[in-house]
């Protein structure tokens, strides 16, 4: 059993991939916690303790900050365009969710969490990484207590979706990025180089709700404006970048990775940009020595990926 630990900002492929984490049985899920950038902090915590009751999930939520690491970046607006005003899709989701948070700030649960079970938590991060950079912050010594990092973020050697440079969730909060990047934890990055030729086709998320009984209705119900929005990006379907993210932990043979010190750009037109020094080349001194080697995703068997994602999403009815 892999223990997890979902950092998420819900969002409809958060949805998908948290009733994933639900559902598969190598999963114990024992924390949600929130974090910004699909939606405002206090939407997409709304959206997890939503989630949590609909689909009867029993761990906590632990609500994040709604600022990125370094207070005095500008804000950006929220991409209502791919989420809906709601965050899940426009399926008018109520405006107060009668469930309890955990008591303790998201990156305190964290902390807590992995210090109560060291060497078996992963931390699987599908938004910005405010969260996991505040974690690191107020206790260094986590990084060698937690299990792994699995990050849904970054382009290594593709272009941005955000900007030409830089992928959306580590453009939200870049000084995060590049703390947990650096930081001497085991650190695995499914970005957009694996992501986007892991499209879930119409037929195959209707497939998926009628088997999977009424939480993958809802989930498809979810999925459909962001179906929607994809439409002007591939041919049939949608992008399922978080669940590769889930489906790396318990399939990692799926996925190629390569192995370097990754670091993240601070400012400029490249804001945000990852880049990795693999390991296999030489360089002359630079601002990549001395950090450990963590592992980029550069492969992808999307048809295994896809099937997985889809046999687990439909199991449970």
């Amino acid at each position: 059993m892999h223990k997890v630990i979902f950092d998420t900002d819900p969002g409809v492929d958060d949805a998908m991939a948290l009733l994933f984490l639900h559902r598969h049985p190598a999963i114990e899920l024992v924390g949600i916690t929130t974090v910004f950038g699909n939606a405002s902090i206090e939407t997409t915590t709304r959206n997890a303790l939503f989630l949590k009751g609909a689909w009867n999930i029993a761990a906590p939520v632990a609500k994040g900050i709604g600022e990125t690491l370094d207070a005095g970046r500008p804000h950006v607006g929220w991409p209502t365009g791919i989420h809906g005003d709601d965050g899940l899709g426009n399926i008018d989701v109520p405006a107060q969710i009668d469930l309890p948070l955990d008591p303790r700030p998201a990156h305190r649960f964290i902390i807590d969490t992995v210090r109560a079970n060291p060497g078996q938590v992963t931390l699987i991060a599908v938004g910005r990484m405010t969260n996991l950079a505040r974690a690191l912050r107020d206790d260094p010594e986590i990084a060698t207590l937690v299990k792994a990092v699995v990050i849904m973020g970054g382009a290594f050697d593709v272009p941005g979706n955000i900007t030409p440079a830089a992928e959306a969730n580590i453009h939200g909060d870049p000084e995060a990025a590049d703390v947990v990047m650096t930081a001497p934890w085991p650190v695995t990055v499914i970005g957009l180089d694996v992501t986007t030729k892991t499209v879930m086709s119409r037929a195959m998320l209707s497939d998926i709700a009628e088997r999977g009984g009424a939480p993958a209705r809802l989930l498809s119900d979810i999925s459909q404006f962001y179906i929607d929005f994809y439409e002007h990006h591939v041919d049939d379907g949608m992008i399922v970048h978080d669940s590769c993210a889930c489906a790396y932990v318990v399939a990692p043979e799926l996925f190629q990775t390569r192995s370097g010190a990754i670091r993240v750009l601070c400012g400029g037109i490249a804001d945000g940009q990852t880049i990795q020094k693999p390991d296999a080349r030489l360089f002359p001194p630079n601002a990549w020595d001395g950090f450990p080697s963590q592992q980029a995703c550069i492969g992808i068997d999307a048809e295994a990926v896809l099937k997985l994602i889809g046999d687990t999403l439909a199991d449970g009815n």
